[in-house]
């Protein structure tokens, strides 16, 4: 059985225009990406890694050609991808449990039901006990585990991360990277994972590839 395409990156590029001339920030990009993959793109910043992630979450578009999920062009943010930036991107006036639930009370699920989700997932990221805190009272490393637990629990088809352990001392960063390999493993989510660090890139590339093999799914490293 040969496996389908659950995104497709077909001849991606962008350039910005300014009052000074064109800047090409994202070269021609070709790129399939099966179902449980996890794809580590590796490169020095500046080279269009983050772009490419952007135009993929809908947040950005391409000068030329295009991506498609499940079949279809991807056209705007959508909850079929969950996206985990760099920096922790959460709202400072709401708990960490109705941080998870943002996007589901979005979807208009029921409060009953958001909650059960929301706190299924701060379970899995090692944060049950904290639904009723605050990001401000959270070290660094909770809150991007709170971030990553709001990008899972609307079940998106594709997981997205713009070095997002970037910011984390290395303690922190290593238990951090077990813990996503654990619950890609568990949820069998599909990832694309951006870095410019190349021991982190070789160790998610090599571990993810390692729990692949063990499942019949499949890892790489893009540069």
């Amino acid at each position: 059985m040969t496996a389908t395409n659950v995104l497709s990156i077909r001849g991606v590029s962008r350039r910005f225009r300014s009052a000074h001339g064109e800047t090409l920030a994202l070269q021609a990009t070709d790129l399939d990406v099966v179902e449980n993959d996890f794809i580590t793109i590796l490169g020095p910043s500046g080279c269009g890694k983050s772009t490419l992630l952007r135009i993929v979450a809908g947040l950005d578009h391409p000068t030329a050609g295009e991506v498609l999920l499940d079949g279809k062009r991807i056209e705007a943010p959508g909850a079929d991808r969950g996206m985990v930036f760099q920096s922790y991107t959460l709202f400072p006036w709401l708990t960490i449990e109705d941080n998870v639930c943002f996007g589901l009370r979005e979807r208009r699920i029921p409060r009953s039901e958001q909650l059960g989700i929301a706190r299924g997932f701060l379970d899995k990221v090692g944060l049950k006990g904290f639904e009723h805190h605050y990001p401000k009272q959270l070290s660094g490393g909770m809150q991007q585990r709170t971030a990553l637990a709001r990008a899972l629990a609307n079940q998106p088809r594709v997981l997205l991360m713009d070095e997002p352990f970037g910011a984390l001392d290395h303690q922190t960063r290593e238990l951090m990277q077990e813990l996503l390999l654990g619950i890609w493993e568990a949820e069998r989510k599909t990832v694309l994972f951006v870095t410019h660090d190349i021991d982190e890139a070789v160790f998610m590339a090599t571990a993810s590839s390692s729990c692949a093999h063990a499942r019949g799914a499949s890892s790489s490293t893009a540069t």
